[in-house]
């Protein structure tokens, strides 16, 4: 499907507003808090659906027909980056989500669309890949509560467990490594700013060129800003 790219086509802004509408956000309530959650979906379903679709048209310049997408821990924010990805220029994604409550309530929303989310770990992932998204995965305060306060400059010196929050490094570094390792170069990673240091580490190891687009984008759930990462070589469209 061709469409402009500077905006969304009418066929996907139809199809994520048909989804977003389908969502069961009781079910969701608990995964993403553990009170209120009918508020919560009530205040974020809108900026989710709007910033969501701002990522996704900042992404379509960037990607190429008929590739292949893995996205680390997905879910309903990822909705419109899928769904374009998918429907407007042909590529093939998969997602990964460890949250069982989650990938039921998407999958069930997406039966018209050929989307399916994975219950299992990204690193289980097969082939290769010209585009990673892992966004808030790396610094999740539920998973890395050692390490997730150092990447937002909030970590108290005199309650670090250093043994905790080595083991936490070890986790993220081989997670960050199995998924890299299945990037063609040239590639593309989708990440947050506090992100980035995980992805450059890796590059600086493994001798890899990358550059750092110059803008960012805001997120609906978390707030973490999104940056695109070019991989392999410089890219004179970064940014």
């Amino acid at each position: 499907m061709k469409g402009s790219r500077t905006k969304l086509t009418p066929v996907t802004r139809r199809l994520v507003t048909e989804v977003y509408g389908r969502l069961d956000y009781e079910a969701l309530g608990p995964v993403y808090c553990y009170e209120g959650g009918d508020e919560f979906w009530q205040a974020k379903r809108g900026p989710c659906d709007r910033l969501g679709s701002r990522v996704a048209v900042a992404l379509k310049r960037k990607l190429g027909r008929g590739g292949r997408s893995l996205y680390v821990g997905a879910g309903v924010a990822e909705l419109p980056t899928l769904i374009m990805e998918t429907v407007e220029i042909g590529r093939t994604v998969e997602p990964y989500n460890l949250r069982r409550a989650e990938v039921a309530a998407l999958n069930s929303a997406c039966h018209s669309i050929p989307l399916t989310f994975r219950f299992a770990d990204a690193a289980s992932a097969k082939g290769r890949f010209d585009h990673l998204w892992i966004v808030s995965v790396l610094n999740d305060p539920e998973r890395f509560p050692h390490l997730s306060p150092l990447s937002y400059g909030q970590s108290n010196p005199l309650t670090l467990d250093p043994l905790k929050f080595e083991k936490e490094r070890r986790i993220v570094r081989a997670l960050v490594a199995h998924c890299m390792g299945k990037l063609a170069r040239p590639g593309l990673v989708t990440t947050t700013t506090e992100e980035v240091l995980w992805i450059a580490e890796w590059c600086h190891r493994h001798r890899v060129p990358y550059r750092v687009g110059k803008r960012s984008y805001p997120t609906a759930l978390v707030g973490d800003p999104i940056c695109f990462i070019h991989i392999g070589r410089a890219d004179k469209r970064a940014g």
